[in-house]
């Protein structure tokens, strides 16, 4: 397929998609988000990919919404699906790893299309926010549920009622982002990160995954079962033993999925 505002590369096991309307800070068109679907499909298809990086460019990560597009749209059209909800709906239930590059602004949706994502690298000039409420409407996109795990009621509060903005240093001391590393490193560290994961089993990435999310969605005693079913069911695959003969003969494993 030919992307016109996304780039879409391999490197190794690592699927790399970067934002790309520098003109427009990254602003989410619907062109933009049917190819970022597009792109994730592409990969989950892929066998050869087990882990994908989504990266902004030199502009930021995104602005959000592209509101120029979104103005004039319907309650109808908005239930329907015709704009940015199919691809919350692909990034929250992505099957393999993702890994988010955080450069610069990730506002509005741009915050919650990598709040979808499952680790978050930040650059340190990033500034993440919900800007939502200065245009008359509320974060749409998960905003208001996974900004408020992630940091807490007060925080998400603040920064959905006011606007304000979190810098990088504190959304890692909220807990919101994984690691704050220089910003000409960002997107390096997140493709690192990616290929150090993509070198694990994919089968135990995709259980571990799971019962992770699993834990934002049910008790504890749930969790704990859940957790336990799937831990039974990895001795089934062939990587559990192919990784725990690896560990006995001091070798490196070698994974295959199976």
């Amino acid at each position: 397929m030919n992307y016109e505002t996304v780039i879409v590369s391999k490197e190794g096991m690592v699927g790399v998609i970067t934002l790309n309307r520098p003109q427009s800070r990254n602003a989410l068109s619907a062109k933009m988000v049917n190819e970022l679907i597009s792109a994730l499909d592409e990969f989950e298809k892929d066998e050869g990919v087990r882990c994908v990086v989504v990266a902004g460019n030199e502009r930021g990560f995104s602005a959000g919404a592209d509101i120029k597009e979104m103005a004039d749209m319907t309650t109808v059209q908005m239930v329907m699906g015709e704009h940015f909800f199919p691809l919350w709906d692909k990034v929250g239930r992505y099957p393999k790893p993702t890994v988010g590059a955080i450069t610069g602004f990730a506002l509005g949706g741009g915050l919650e299309l990598a709040m979808s994502l499952d680790i978050l690298i930040a650059a340190e000039s990033a500034q993440l926010g919900q800007p939502e409420i200065n245009i008359g409407v509320i974060p749409g996109g998960g905003g208001t549920q996974r900004l408020t795990r992630a940091v807490g009621k007060s925080k998400a509060m603040e920064v959905i009622l006011s606007d304000r903005r979190i810098g990088a240093e504190e959304a890692k001391a909220l807990g919101l982002v994984s690691r704050v590393v220089p910003d000409e490193a960002c997107v390096g560290e997140a493709k690192k990160l990616a290929a150090e994961i993509a070198a694990k089993s994919p089968v135990a990435l995709k259980l571990a995954k799971m019962a992770i999310n699993k834990a934002f969605e049910v008790g504890l005693s749930d969790g704990l079962d859940f957790e336990r079913e799937l831990f039974y069911m990895l001795f089934a695959s062939e990587d559990a033993k192919e990784g725990m003969r690896a560990f006995i003969e001091k070798r490196k494993p070698e994974f295959k999925g199976k």
